[in-house]
């Protein structure tokens, strides 16, 4: 019987309810609204970049909230959350610069408008990540930062 218990997913609900949840949940309102807008605006390219950064924005945080980042420990995920916010952000605002400017469809200009405020919830959080890194503790100190 501990045998299976040891193989259940726990969900991390406390996860969800921090500031760094919070924060993942706003990330993927905004780039669906995105994506949305882009959608009926009918703009393929903006479409697949918001549809992937809010695929691997919702893959972050079922690891986070599964805690699957404590069973998959050869990645130090807290720095490769912190390069996709950052890459992700970086990219975000390059393609609302590019949707806000030649928009044609009413769509396509509040979908640039959405990624701005989108990027900017990506800025943050890389902030906030990385602001909790330390390079020179345990890898198991680092872990727990991730959720204050």
């Amino acid at each position: 019987m501990s045998e299976e218990h040891s193989k259940t997913i726990a969900v991390d609900t406390a996860f969800l309810r921090s500031t760094r949840g919070i924060l993942k949940l706003a990330e993927m309102v905004t780039l669906f609204v995105a994506f949305v807008c882009f959608t009926v605006a009918s703009r393929p390219k903006y479409i697949a970049a918001t549809a992937l950064d809010f695929l691997i924005t919702l893959l972050l945080l079922l690891l986070y909230t599964l805690k699957l980042n404590k069973r998959l420990t050869f990645f130090f995920w807290p720095l490769i959350d912190v390069f996709n916010s950052v890459f992700a952000a970086a990219f975000l605002v390059v393609l609302s610069l590019i949707a806000v400017s030649t928009y044609t469809v009413k769509g396509t200009l509040v979908g640039g408008v959405v990624g701005f405020l989108s990027a900017g919830l990506l800025c943050v959080d890389s902030y906030m990540l990385f602001k909790n890194i330390t390079f020179n503790k345990p890898r198991n100190e680092n872990m727990n930062q991730g959720h204050k």
